[in-house]
């Protein structure tokens, strides 16, 4: 009986023993998961850090100094305006992909403004021809000073200015919205050697090519055609060969920046259209970021990893069909390209105001692609409560004031009423007070006709062979002179050359 008690109370004493292991053992496990929990955490974040600490390492941006004080409203517009240049700047080791002096100095290649809608569902491209005839507004020189104001010049020009070897992307930016009259968010220059990088990380871009490209395509400098460098057709390049295809210029179609601008479009889309089917998840994303990033000059607000991985993280809603590239409207004039109005102000009036290319309201989510009201009327202008005719009139509109667009105003209004415009342009003075309507012999009574529209105006004869419209700054303090209605999409011939990031990759490749 005893024993029996003895054998009872020993079961209960290892039955307590190994309760207490199967805790310990319990809590052994707990710690070990926990421990395992946070030093994968501790890994996993110093990972996140290093990352974003290599990426802010390879960030460059440029001073803000040297952006205008005089600029258009920031709220403006709900969408956002991204300035993105391309420059064969030589330094950095550029030289070796594109040739020439490393001391040259920095030059635009291709430049296009990007609008991003408010609704984060559409986006368009706005290139801007090199070779374009701009205003280029007082900037910033290496020493400090502030340039003069030079018109009729070429938009290339603002990069260079200064001479410096690295260019001058904030004079760019003011030229930019100096001739959209558009608040630009951003702006973000990318060299030769980050351009190759990126197509490499992507492994490949798909293009295609009119017909057989060759060594004196690239550089019609050689005397010999050289070696084929691209067949005709269709084929993926990346690193050096992407970029002898973004710069061909010579041999297809009449060789003009507008035919390459036309290839250039149609390959950013094709990146985009690559990027997006790789997914933009973290093992994607973070490769791609950090080779764009290494030779990527960008403005003070995109200056640090976390701001450029979350801007673009903003954009992977837009789809490949509502991701638009287009042209400025434009025409030759002589050797250069002029910006024709009123169609270009009526582009940048309607991004101002988030219509798409087919006049869809993209001004917020809760806009719902709603289409234009076709009913909707004009406001009408000053002079305009009698119906008149310009018909058979043609008038050119010169901007005598500093307000941006003024002229590309007054063009849309003298348009509405039948008048044809012969050009608008910055008149040799900006100090008019006062709207004159200059006019030639014989040419009286439809002076009187054009100043309908202009009830304030001076008439007044003069050595010239038409009508010319000087604005004043009567006419820009008159908000009911200047009234017209706003477009409610971009002018048809601009968006019936627009193309989309879904289309047929051979389609529209040259010009000429």
């Amino acid at each position: 009986m005893a024993g029996t008690r003895r054998q009872s109370a020993s079961a209960r004493h290892d039955d307590a023993r190994s309760a207490v292991r199967g805790r310990r053992r319990k809590r052994s496990r707990a710690r070990l998961v926990l421990v395992t929990a946070l030093s994968l955490l501790v890994l996993v974040t110093a990972g996140v850090g290093w990352i974003y600490l290599r990426l802010g390492g390879n960030i460059e941006t440029f001073s803000s100094d040297g952006i205008s004080d005089d600029r258009p409203d920031a709220a403006a517009s709900k969408g956002e305006n991204v300035l993105v240049i391309g420059s064969d700047a030589r330094t950095g080791g550029n030289s070796d992909l594109g040739g020439g002096d490393k001391s040259d100095v920095g030059r635009s290649d291709t430049a296009f403004l990007l609008h991003i809608y408010a609704d984060h569902q559409h986006a368009v491209a706005v290139s801007i021809p090199r070779d374009t005839l701009v205003d280029i507004p007082p900037c910033r020189l290496p020493d400090g000073s502030w340039s003069k104001t030079q018109t009729n010049t070429i938009f290339n020009g603002a990069y260079s200015m200064g001479q410096t070897a690295k260019g001058n992307p904030a004079c760019t930016q003011n030229t930019v919205e100096k001739l959209t009259g558009l608040r630009v968010d951003h702006t973000v220059v990318v060299d030769f050697k980050g351009f190759s990088e990126l197509t490499k990380v992507v492994g490949g871009v798909q293009v295609c090519l009119p017909q057989d490209i060759y060594q004196r395509d690239l550089n019609p400098n050689r005397t010999t055609r050289g070696k084929l460098l691209f067949a005709k057709g269709e084929q993926k390049v990346a690193g050096q060969q992407a970029l002898d295809y973004v710069r061909i210029r010579h041999g297809i179609g009449d060789g003009s920046d507008i035919g390459r601008i036309k290839r250039q479009q149609a390959f950013v889309a094709s990146l985009i259209k690559k990027v997006k089917s790789d997914g933009l998840t973290p093992t994607k994303l973070l490769p791609l970021a950090d080779a764009a990033t290494r030779s990527m000059t960008v403005d003070p607000g995109l200056g640090s990893a976390d701001k450029l991985l979350s801007f673009a993280m903003t954009m992977k809603d837009i789809d490949l069909h509502n991701t638009k590239f287009v042209t400025v409207p434009w025409r030759y004039q002589g050797a250069r390209i002029a910006i024709v109005e009123p169609d270009a102000h009526a582009l940048w009036a309607a991004l101002k105001v988030d219509r798409t290319i087919d006049g869809t309201d993209a001004s917020s989510k809760e806009a719902g692609g709603k289409a234009p009201d076709e009913t909707a009327s004009a406001a009408p202008s000053a002079a305009a409560d009698e119906a008149f005719s310009g018909d058979g009139i043609d008038v050119a509109v010169h901007n005598g004031t500093t307000v941006t667009g003024l002229a590309a105003d007054a063009a849309l209004t003298l348009k509405d009423h039948g008048f044809t415009v012969t050009g608008t342009a910055t008149a040799g003075r900006q100090d008019h007070s006062t709207t004159v309507i200059e006019y030639g012999p014989g040419q009286e009574d439809r002076a009187k006709t054009v100043a309908r529209l202009f009830p304030d105006a001076e008439l007044r004869a003069a050595a010239t062979t038409g009508i010319d419209v000087i604005l004043g700054r009567d006419y820009a303090d008159n908000p009911a002179a200047t009234a017209s209605a706003e477009p409610a999409s971009v002018p048809a011939e601009v968006a019936d050359g627009a193309r989309s990031a879904d289309d047929d990759l051979c389609a529209d490749l040259s010009y000429g």
